[in-house]
């Protein structure tokens, strides 16, 4: 063990990878840093993608110089040379190897944590998404021992280059086979969920992150790392017959790992909290949803949202505020608006059904259940949230009210249509004439009149010359 030490301390100091550390960094700055601080600050959203990214910067990097210590022996040409020193090949090498990968990983580690850190400062509810990052550790011993492999067997100068290039491709284009939730090619360690959805807000927030993808991503790549070193102990020019054994179980071992990873990502599945789910490893306890206390405005009817979405609360209260003011105190108004999770149906192909966790209303007093636009992998700013809510849920609430939805008549159709302050009614109509006279009064007449007939009006009794 102390020689391995000595071995592997000579191989830091001289390791081709201490030199691209500065490289990666930038890489990583530019490529995932950057791009990872547009979102908001939300644990799912920025880990997850800083998994996909942060790959496409160390991949090539990492495999690039693997393959170099790699085929160092061969491009010197000293290969007869060491065959006497008092080391076998297979420990010459591992050692090369390990140098390669630890360079690898402390600077994928700094990066990472530089990330975490910020995203930490800026106050992301909950704690931080650990899976991802470990999936991404896991991939550089395997990429390392990719490179080492092929620069050992093919020693030559254009191995690194063309290896790196052929890497990168190779991981980036494996994304495009992903087809359906049960694809064994989300063994990628580019997939941190589901890969249709993108960098989706709503996972990973009321419930934990699910590892369960990611288990089999780390059983495949360590399978990969062991069947890679394995080959490089094969041939008879690297160590005795117990080495080369020993070799021969390694690689052994490392198909069947990987064999094994791959097929457990065939038997994934989407869950109902929108992520990738596989039975043999899934663990019931991931299903309870995570205990928080929500964040409420000071409203006459009271929004409240989870506390990692605390950011968008203004944005929801000037959508609803309007509304909110029209319906409060009227018979069977919400006593609160909540924010619930949303609800993942798995269909065809890459196809997913995106909608909210059980009933609009429920509870007495009632509570209205709502489900944010940026909940549906919809990225929006302030202004276009505040937009797509007064278009959207202000409506929803006024029509859970007033019975004026799918089927409603004219007298419902015309309340709706004045208390959401919308304008989707054929101008000129009837129904938008009553709707605009009704508007048009005082807002204390309004109300007064809503107190004394909204049951009728629910319950379709009115018309549209019984409004005032």
């Amino acid at each position: 063990m102390t020689a391995a030490a000595r071995l592997l301390r000579l191989e830091l100091r001289n390791n081709v990878m201490l030199w691209l550390l500065p490289l990666a960094a930038l890489l990583f700055w530019f490529v995932t840093y950057r791009p990872g601080m547009a979102y908001p600050p939300m644990w799912n959203l920025r880990a997850t993608a800083m998994q996909t990214s942060s790959l496409a910067v160390f991949v090539p990097l990492v495999v690039g110089a693997a393959a170099w210590s790699g085929s160092r022996e061969g491009r010197h040409g000293v290969k007869e040379l060491v065959v006497g020193s008092a080391r076998p090949r297979w420990a010459r090498q591992l050692g090369a190897w390990a140098a390669t990968t630890c360079w690898a990983i402390v600077a994928y580690l700094g990066c990472v944590g530089v990330l975490y850190a910020v995203t930490a400062g800026e106050g992301a509810w909950g704690g931080p998404l650990w899976w991802p990052a470990v999936v991404g550790t896991a991939s550089l011993p395997a990429f390392s021992a990719l490179g080492f492999a092929a620069g050992a067997l093919r020693p030559s100068r254009f191995t690194p280059p063309v290896l790196a290039i052929g890497a990168f491709l190779a991981l980036e284009i494996s994304a495009n086979f992903i087809q359906g939730y049960g694809s064994p090619w989300q063994i990628s360690p580019l997939v941190a969920n589901p890969w249709s959805l993108g960098a989706d807000e709503g996972i990973a927030t009321f419930y934990r992150y699910l590892p369960d993808l990611a288990i089999a991503q780390i059983l495949f790549l360590a399978g990969l790392t062991a069947a890679l070193l394995g080959v490089l102990g094969l041939p008879a020019a690297a160590g005795g017959r117990w080495l080369r054994r020993s070799a021969t179980a390694l690689t052994v071992a490392g198909v069947l790992g990987a064999g094994t990873g791959i097929a457990l990502a065939g038997t994934g599945h989407l869950d109902q909290h929108g992520m990738i789910a596989i039975p043999i490893l899934h663990n019931g306890a991931y299903d309870r949803p995570v205990p928080h206390t929500a964040v409420c405005s000071q409203t006459p009817i009271p929004v409240c949202v989870h506390p990692a979405y605390r950011r968008y609360l203004p944005a929801v209260v000037d959508g609803l505020a309007p509304v909110l003011t029209e319906v409060a105190g009227l018979p069977g108004a919400p006593a609160r608006v909540d924010q619930v999770a949303a609800a993942y149906e798995q269909r065809s192909g890459n196809d997913a059904g995106i909608g909210r966790a059980g009933a609009a209303v429920t509870g007495t007093p009632p509570v209205f259940n709502v489900l944010l636009p940026t909940q549906l992998a919809h990225q929006l700013s302030a202004e276009e949230l505040a937009g797509e809510i007064r278009g959207g849920m202000a409506r929803d609430l006024v029509q859970s009210l007033t019975g004026g939805g799918r089927g409603a008549d004219d007298a419902q159709a015309a309340v709706t249509e004045a208390l959401a302050h919308t304008s989707t009614l054929p101008p000129g109509s009837p129904v938008a004439e009553a709707a605009q006279r009704f508007a048009a009064l005082p807002a204390a007449t309004r109300h007064a009149w809503l107190m004394a007939h909204l049951p009728a009006l629910r319950a379709g009794q009115l018309t549209l010359a019984d409004l005032p």
